[in-house]
């Protein structure tokens, strides 16, 4: 199953300013969050952030600060505890609720037949990247699987201050059916043919942030 542009979000999970220097390797992790936010806005696809108690560890860093605009801060590591769901999957007006249920009760073969513009609760593939791996990305991506999202974790954009813990945490996300991409996999399904018309635009990112 490749990835569908018009079926995603994606979220950036705490890239804060006094967090970010102790996580292992954070500056190619930084280079490959900004690939997929960046050809995430390109391509019209919502971006959300989270931070985790902003008063203590500040705000996103200035690489992606571009990308923080819809940020939900959080206490809880899990940010479904904090209303990131809410955000992801507002309750859609009754007139566009199928008869029987909401959006979010769809069969996702219909679904799939959305245009292009599928408001957020039609947007049910959440792509994640961000830090600490094996805390508030593990908790998120575990707690947004449990609604039943399809979640799909960015691996070289994501980490934690030691590497074990990462990796721990990437086998754990998978056992659990979290897909593990790259951010070159991401943009390149997100785009589909190299006919698309933002082609151009996503491959000069794609060069930028080569680390």
């Amino acid at each position: 199953m490749l990835l569908d542009a018009s079926q995603c979000q994606l979220v950036l999970v705490d890239y804060q300013m006094r967090l970010m220097p102790a996580i292992h390797d954070h500056q190619r992790l930084l280079h490959k969050a900004a690939l997929v936010a960046g050809a995430a806005t390109c391509l019209d696809i919502p971006v959300w952030a989270t931070t985790q108690s902003r008063d203590k560890l500040g705000g996103f860093v200035p690489e992606l600060s571009a990308f923080s605009a819809n940020t939900l801060d959080k206490w809880s590591f899990d940010a479904c505890q904090d209303g990131l769901l809410d955000r992801l999957m507002p309750a859609a007006p009754s007139h566009d609720e199928p008869k029987g249920g909401n959006a979010r009760s769809m069969p996702k073969h219909l679904l799939k037949n959305k245009s292009q513009e599928a408001p957020l609760a039609l947007r049910q593939t959440i792509v994640l990247a961000g830090v600490e791996a094996h805390v508030c990305l593990l908790q998120t991506a575990l707690g947004l699987m449990e609604q039943d999202l399809d979640v799909w974790v960015v691996s070289d954009a994501s980490g934690s201050r030691r590497e074990r813990d990462c990796d721990v945490a990437f086998d754990r996300l998978a056992g659990n059916g979290v897909e593990l991409v790259s951010a070159e996999m991401v943009v390149f399904e997100w785009l589909g043919a190299a006919d698309h018309p933002h082609f151009e635009q996503v491959l000069e990112l794609v060069k930028r942030h080569t680390v």
